[in-house]
């Protein structure tokens, strides 16, 4: 959206989690002296001390929330700060709130203007109809041959859905080996991965992305001629707004569900598993203490690479039970779960600068890698600082591995504290740990949950099967 707004030049800036703590700084004082028009946040990056203490000093004329059915579809199901976005309005109580969305059943309309605080809500609401989208629904048992038979006989872009990270490469590659351009794209890319992915199919060099509902969101392109979906989808609200990516030009376009009866089988199943019995959730958080071992009493605040296979193994429980276990838990307020996170490579220099020097002096080989890391990296003598080893090694001309050995080694002399890039889930204890037993569950909103799951679940089968 940035980038569309820079092309009619209007000023628009983004903070998110690829920008270096300087870089976020900076954008955050230009909306405060500069001429930003638009300044785009994230719910959790709204919540940030940094962004408020910011927030307070800027002329803000209007909040917006784009894509607003979140608060009500991610909110109480995967991203909870889109329920709190609200808590913003007594530092900007001046400004407007215009919630924006495409896709949203009277229920969520009202819970969009409950979680916002609209005093006297007004709602503008045009039709979903859209003459020129046709809505097809495919009964099929070989999913991989009809997709194959759209892609040849749809000329024009594509987006293809499907459920899980592993499918999006599966099918790339099997597009790919019968001459189509297509690429995959998932939330555990590393932002410059994903931004070269998605550059790549808004400029038309990558005809078709294969993708988990992590892409598209904010992406405006016009001549989406189809999106398919490999999945019957959790729900109907999920699919018209992924479906209605395609033809935003006007011009004819197609939105295909491939449906298999056995779809609605895997959907009820993955229902039961998403909400699990409590002892089996006092079983997981029980066992989340003993992985970290962690002491009662102790925890709250710490972050840890979390991965769900070896934790499920270790334990001798179901991956997808306990990742449901895990959402639960967070959504009690014990623990944070990100799905997939980029954490960028930094370092700090732990010695003072005489001390560097002398060491520079000793070990002459590791001279250029010293000089030109506080060439390139500004305040890493005072903080830690996002580095890139590949760029790192270009400019050294230097094998990365070997760029990334000598890094260790100066870590392990004490002379950096250099912490590699993680791509792995990040788990964070919320509150101090307590025995199981006395784990305290929200009751009320499971219950509201598990029936709101179902009622959209049946919706979605319906739509496939009538």
């Amino acid at each position: 959206q940035v980038n569309q707004l820079r092309k009619r030049n209007i000023p628009a800036v983004a903070v998110h989690s690829g920008l270096h703590p300087r870089a976020i700084d900076q954008t955050l004082d230009n909306c405060i002296y500069g001429n930003i028009k638009f300044l785009y946040l994230s719910p959790e990056r709204l919540r940030t001390e940094l962004a408020q203490q910011r927030i307070r000093q800027m002329k803000v004329s209007l909040l917006a929330v784009d894509e607003a059915h979140c608060i009500s579809q991610w909110g109480y199901d995967f991203r909870p700060t889109y329920l709190e976005i609200a808590t913003i309005r007594p530092l900007i109580p001046e400004a407007p709130v215009l919630a924006l969305t495409a896709t949203a059943t009277p229920p969520v309309v009202q819970d969009i203007q409950e979680k916002l605080q609209f005093r006297s809500g007004k709602v503008f609401r045009q039709s979903f109809e859209r003459a020129n989208l046709a809505y097809v629904v495919l009964q099929e048992e070989n999913k991989l041959g009809k997709l194959l038979d759209i892609a040849r006989k749809v000329a024009g872009t594509g987006i293809v859905y499907v459920r899980s990270r592993r499918l999006t490469e599966k099918i790339a590659r099997f597009l790919t080996q019968r001459r189509i351009r297509a690429d995959f794209y998932h939330a555990g890319l590393d932002p410059e991965t994903r931004t070269r992915k998605q550059d790549a199919w808004m400029q038309g060099r990558i005809r078709i992305m294969v993708s988990t509902n992590a892409f598209g969101m904010g992406i405006d392109k016009p001549d989406v001629r189809f999106v398919v979906h490999m999945d019957l989808p959790d729900s109907l609200e999920a699919y018209f707004q992924e479906a209605g990516r395609a033809g935003r030009d006007g011009k004819k376009a197609f939105a295909v569900l491939l449906f298999h009866p056995s779809d609605a089988d895997a959907l009820q199943r993955n229902f039961q598993q998403a909400f699990p019995p409590e002892r089996e959730i006092r079983r997981v958080y029980q066992a989340l203490g003993s992985y970290y071992q962690l002491a009662i009493g102790a925890g709250m605040g710490e972050s840890f690479d979390f991965d769900l296979l070896h934790f499920s193994k270790t334990y001798q429980l179901d991956p997808k039970t306990t990742f449901h276990c895990l959402k639960i838990l967070e959504q009690s307020g014990w623990l944070s779960l990100s799905e997939a996170v980029y954490i960028p490579s930094t370092l700090k220099c732990i010695v003072s600068r005489e001390a560097l020097y002398d060491y520079q002096l000793k070990h002459p080989q590791f001279d250029p890698l010293l000089k030109s890391i506080f060439r390139l990296t500004a305040g890493a003598f005072t903080q830690f600082v996002n580095i890139r080893e590949a760029q790192l090694a270009r400019f050294l001309r230097m094998p990365v591995e070997k760029l990334v050995s000598a890094l260790h080694y100066l870590h392990r002399d004490g002379i950096l504290d250099y912490r590699p890039q993680k791509n792995k889930p990040q788990l964070t204890f919320l509150q101090e740990r307590v025995d199981a037993a006395n784990l305290e569950i929200d009751h009320e909103l499971y219950r509201f949950r598990k029936q709101r799951h179902e009622e959209r679940m049946q919706a979605a089968i319906a739509y496939a099967t009538q």
